[in-house]
Formats: C-alpha cells, structure tokens, sequence
C-alpha cells in the first residue's frame, strides 16, 4: 500500500513545485495588482474675451493715434453677430424680398461692436486720405503696385485679402485690421471708395463668390 503511494505523492509535490516557481514570475490580477484608472483631464475653458482684449492691446501698440481715438469704445466683443447688410438679424417679411435675402446670405457679415467699428472707420480714413494724396505722403496711387506699397507702407498686409486689378483698372484691395481687426475694403475709383466692415459669414474678408 505504502509503495503504490508513494509515486503519487512525489506527483503531487513536483506538480506544487512547478506551479510555485510560476507563480514567481507571473503577475495575477486582483485587488493588490489592479491600478485605479486615472481620472480624464478636464480641457481648460477658452476666455476669448480675454483673447480679443490681447489683441487690441497688440494692435494699440501699433497704431497708438488710433488707440487713442478709440479709448473708451467699449470692451471688445469676442465674436461677430452675424447679419444682414444695414438691419442685422431681420428678415424681409416680402417673400419675393425674403427669397433674395436667403439666397444672398453668403454676402452676410459679422455685426462691429463699437470699439471694432471706431478701429475700423478710423483705419478706413487713414487709407483713404494716403490713397487720395491727401495725406502729404508721395502722392496718390495709380496701380495695383503702387497701391500695394503704400499700404504695406502704412503698417497693413494681406493675409485676409490682397489687391486686386490689371495694371491702373477696377484697382481694388481687402485687409484685415493687424491683430484685432475688423475688415477694410477698397477701390481707387474714381471716385476713392474705402469703408470698414466685418467678416463675412463664410470667413474672411474678401466678398464671397455664390449663391443661387
């Protein structure tokens, strides 16, 4: 009885030896291996007020006799309302009005605040007294050259924009305000034409080409 044992008893010892030079080596997963899974990160919140107070301040710093006809205009609005030419936000009660106005959305525009408005006419002014020589700079430009030196001149660039024509015909230019904004347009005419405005509701400054 004792010998017919014994092979079975050495089995089971070899077999608990095996299984304890395993479990050396291996990780078993319970409660004092698990980890907690660490807790998603909130994303930080974007203050686009104070984003769009940074960029005017840049832009004072580069037109500081602007700057200073604006003082007091208001805290700068983070984001345009986009709407209709002259009356923003209304819709024609005309249907034969109402359908060109919805086909025509494309030609919307973001709404100025007050400060953007006071920066943008203020802008407008002083291109178009440099584009008529009034200014007492080297006189009035003729082609797109020449219009395009005198406002790189003046502090502007083109990255929302450019200037437009063939040679001293239909001259025309788009820019965005440095760092704040909003858009300036233009044309030499005659007669010279420059005005302020927001972007448009399909992004940037240069008009659109669309409908239906």
């Amino acid at each position: 009885m004792t010998r017919r044992s014994a092979p079975a008893a050495a089995v089971s010892l070899l077999t608990a030896g095996l299984l304890a030079l395993t479990g050396c080596g291996t990780t078993v997963a319970g409660a004092g291996n698990a980890r907690e899974p660490s807790a998603p990160s909130a994303t930080p919140s974007v203050d686009y007020a104070a984003q769009a107070a940074a960029a005017v301040a840049r832009h004072d710093k580069l037109f500081p006799e602007i700057a200073a006809r604006c003082a007091g205009q208001g805290a700068p609005a983070a984001a345009g309302t986009p709407g209709a030419a002259g009356t923003p936000g209304t819709r024609p009660t005309d249907p034969e009005a109402g359908k060109y106005a919805e086909n025509h959305a494309y030609k919307q525009q973001a709404e100025l605040s007050p400060g953007a408005r006071c920066r943008g006419d203020a802008h407008a002014a002083r291109i178009r007294a440099a584009m008529t020589g009034s200014s007492g700079g080297k006189g009035a430009p003729h082609t797109v050259d020449e219009l395009r030196a005198l406002l790189m001149g003046l502090g502007y660039g083109f990255d929302s924009g450019g200037v437009y024509g063939s040679g001293a015909v239909n001259v025309s230019f788009v820019l965005s305000v440095p760092e704040s904004g909003p858009c300036v347009s233009g044309r030499l005419g005659p007669p010279v034409s420059v005005r302020a405005h927001g972007v448009y509701v399909e992004g940037g400054c240069l008009e659109p080409r669309g409908g239906h």
